[in-house]
C-alpha cells in the first residue's frame, strides 16, 4: 500500500543526541508507522513499512520549544501509567526542524493470528480512506507542531540525493518487556528502504525518539 503525505514543517529526532533536537534529514519508519496508524488502525494488523521516497528537497530551519524534562520510562508510561507533570518541569529548547516536507510511504500490512480478514480486505479499506480524506486522528510529522496532509501517490520521482543517514529506530516493541530494534539507514537517491528485520539494541540516553 502506498499514500503520499506533506506538511510544512517535520522533526523526525536524532536519539543520541540528548539537549537540542536535531531531526534526521529524512521520515524515519517509526513515524511512518504514527501516520499510518493514525489513518487507519485495526488490532488485527500492524503495519511494516519498507520504502520511504523524499519528494521535496531537503531543508532545515530552527525552532524554539517548550518541553519537559519529567520524562518517564517506557515501562513506566505504558506498563504503570505514570502521568507526566509538564507545568512543574518546563524547558525551553532549540529544534532543528525540516521544512516543506512530502514523503510517499510504501508499507504492508502483517496480519495477527485474531485477523478475521484477508491482507485484500484490509488494503482495500485503507485505499478508501485515503480517497475519502478520513483518519481516526490527524496524522503528524514527528511532533503534534507538524499536522499532515494525506492523499493517494502520485507519479513524481524521488529527490537525486544519496547520504548516510546512520542507526535509526527501525520498531518499538511495547511489550512487556519492551525493546527496540535498529538499523543502519541509507538514503539513495531519495528513497530510504526499509530492512524487514532490525538489530535489537538498547536505547540511547535521550528523551523523544520518534
Amino acid at each position: 500500500m502506498v499514500v503520499q503525505v506533506r506538511a510544512e514543517g517535520a522533526l523526525f529526532t536524532r536519539p543520541e543526541l540528548r539537549v537540542e533536537r536535531v531531526s534526521y534529514p529524512v521520515m524515519t519508519p517509526t513515524a511512518a508507522t504514527g501516520v499510518l496508524d493514525a489513518i487507519f488502525w485495526k488490532p488485527e494488523f500492524r503495519w511494516v513499512p519498507v520504502k520511504i521516497e523524499v519528494l521535496r528537497p531537503i531543508r532545515q530551519f530552527t525552532l524554539r520549544r517548550n518541553e519537559t524534562h519529567d520524562l518517564p520510562s517506557l515501562v513506566d508510561a505504558v506498563g504503570k501509567g505514570r502521568r507526566i507533570d509538564t507545568v512543574a518541569n518546563r524547558d525551553q529548547r532549540s529544534a532543528l526542524c525540516l521544512r516543506d516536507v512530502e514523503y510517499r510511504i510504501h508499507a504492508q500490512v502483517e496480519l495477527f493470528e485474531h485477523a478475521d480478514k484477508t491482507e485484500a480486505a484490509y488494503r482495500e479499506q485503507f485505499r478508501r480512506r485515503v480517497n475519502r480524506g478520513a483518519c481516526f486522528q490527524q496524522p503528524f510529522m514527528g511532533a503534534k507542531e507538524f499536522p499532515a496532509a494525506f492523499f493517494p501517490p502520485d507519479e513524481r520521482a524521488p529527490i537525486d540525493i544519496t547520504d548516510e543517514l546512520g542507526i535509526m529506530l527501525h520498531r518499538v516493541h511495547y511489550g512487556p518487556p519492551a525493546r527496540f530494534d535498529w538499523f543502519t539507514a541509507r538514503l539513495e537517491r531519495g528513497v530510504l528502504n526499509i530492512p524487514v528485520q532490525g538489530i535489537p539494541g538498547s536505547v540511547p540516553q535521550s528523551s523523544g525518539v520518534v
